[in-house]
């Protein structure tokens, strides 16, 4: 039902206030509206004056079936008489005609927004069945909202991802400088015993900070960085199968000199990215990082693809004599498969083609990041 709203008397006496309920305000231009979340109001009592709506009602609200009641003075001045209310089941709605047209930085005369009081941003995004938020609100106060959501929830919400992000980027680089710092250190002091204890040094922490880089695909899927879904996955994917699927798997390949360098190289190539990611979400812009982000991989990727190659090549025996990832006859499946056969195809056939998209990849990165810090050369006549 709708009642027109008074704009005389006052609240009774009788009434005992011990509990605020949730109000949500939207607006357009010419109205301001105030939606009660209580169910099932029983006669409540609404005074709207010039500057100011009293509410009063038992129902049922956030905290129960309960007696409810809130003022708010208004920054503004409204038409009591052309203001209304609806006592719906759900909700009680308010509408306040402004007394001018225009829009309300907020809808409270104190400088401290009460805790009751909410954004209604569902109707700040979209035009509801009584027509009372226009749908160009977005694009003629782009700024508006954004400031309500601000004082709404003390933060935005691309901050809050932009804080994961870099708590993300900052963590993965804590330890690959961990990774790099072990492995230099023991190489300094024991030399090139170094080569062979690399996986026992590192390898859990190592395994760890692979692990989380799944997270990277996610980040792309879900639109959290700009980076490519394919490129992002084959990078991650691979990593994980030449750590977990061989190196993790097999104990004789983890004493190889090559692990220790495919190890110092994959962090290295980390240790140069992640703060480049770091200073592209505090949207700072150093150089020498940017160069180097999209300059390392030059010799980094080459020499990365090669160490895989070798481990790939040398777990070819292991895994002829262990038979481990192969399947034989006889089996319910009726069918076979031979795991050392699969990582010669991949050498052959399988290793270049990705490794020349990935390269291919970082290199038109490179040209579009680097393109504009060249200056043109001046032709002489």
């Amino acid at each position: 039902m709708s009642t027109e709203a008074s704009n005389s008397g006052s609240i009774g006496s009788d009434w005992v206030h011990v509990r605020s309920p949730f109000v949500y305000w939207a607006q357009t231009e010419s109205v301001v509206t105030l939606r009660v979340d209580i169910q099932n109001a029983q006669n409540p009592r609404i005074l709207i004056e010039e500057n100011k709506v009293s509410f009063d009602a038992p129902g049922r609200g956030g905290n129960g079936e309960s007696d409810y009641h809130f003022e708010l003075e208004l920054p503004h001045s409204i038409n009591p008489k052309a203001s209304t209310y609806r006592v719906l089941e759900r909700d009680v709605n308010i509408l306040l005609q402004k007394e001018s047209s225009g829009w309300w930085q907020k809808v409270t005369l104190s400088h401290k927004k009460p805790a009751w009081l909410k954004v209604d941003f569902d109707r700040w995004k979209s035009q509801d069945d009584d027509d009372m938020v226009p749908q160009d609100v977005m694009k003629d106060f782009p700024g508006l909202l954004e400031s309500l959501k601000q004082e709404e929830f003390g933060y935005k919400m691309e901050n809050l991802r932009n804080v994961y992000l870099f708590m993300y980027n900052m963590f993965q680089l804590v330890m690959n400088l961990y990774i790099i710092g072990v492995l230099s250190v023991r190489w300094s002091r024991d030399g090139p015993a170094t080569f062979h204890k690399a996986y026992d040094l590192v390898g859990y922490v190592f395994s760890y900070a692979q692990l989380l880089q799944c997270l990277e695909i996610l980040h792309s899927v879900f639109g959290f960085t700009k980076s490519s879904l394919l490129p992002s996955f084959l990078q991650v994917v691979g990593r994980l199968v030449i750590l977990f699927g061989l190196i993790a798997s097999e104990e004789r390949i983890q004493e190889k000199p090559v692990v220790f360098f495919l190890f110092y190289i994959w962090s290295l190539a980390d240790i140069i990215r992640y703060p480049y990611y770091m200073l592209q979400i505090s949207k700072k812009k150093f150089y020498a990082v940017t160069w180097l982000r999209y300059s390392a991989w030059i010799l980094l990727y080459p020499a990365g693809l090669a160490c895989e190659a070798v481990i790939i090549f040398g777990c070819i025996p292991f895994f002829v004599e262990s038979e481990r990832y192969s399947v034989s006859l006889p089996n319910k499946w009726n069918a076979t498969f031979y795991f050392p056969t699969l990582m010669r195809c991949y050498l052959l056939f399988g290793l270049f083609p990705i490794a020349y998209s990935l390269m291919q990849n970082m290199k038109r990165g490179r040209a579009k990041v680097l393109k504009s810090r060249e200056k043109p050369i001046k032709k002489s006549d």
